[in-house]
């Protein structure tokens, strides 16, 4: 008995902004490491060669910075964010500590003369 299989390419699944959000939001979640891999995805459902143009960057840079074993560095990744016209908009999970009313001032005090 033969099995066909098709190979799974997850770009062929990216084709409305829902489906990109959704797609990243997921990946951020549960593992934020794989986002250049999950960037390479959506560039390629949208055209390499076009995002690489927008991005300002050359094809073949795009690729092997968005590859598996790839290490973009933070610049590039938010060349590749505007390119594909995803914005981020952070949210702090974390209550974030007020100063004790305590704590001396980083300014320093002006003394009149």
């Amino acid at each position: 008995m033969t099995i066909n299989v098709t190979p799974y390419n997850t770009a062929d699944y990216l084709k409305t902004a829902e489906d990109v959000a959704g797609f990243l939001e997921a990946l951020i979640e549960e593992d934020p490491s794989l986002v250049p891999a999950a960037l390479g995805d959506i560039a390629r459902a949208q055209g390499m060669t076009e995002v690489a143009r927008r991005a300002g960057l050359s094809r073949e840079n795009l690729y092997r910075a968005l590859s598996e074993g790839g290490n973009p560095s933070a610049d590039t990744l938010f060349k590749v964010f505007a390119a594909l016209g995803i914005k981020l908009h952070p949210t702090i999970d974390i209550p974030v500590k007020k100063p004790s009313s305590r704590a001396k001032s980083a300014r320093p005090e002006v003394i009149p003369a």
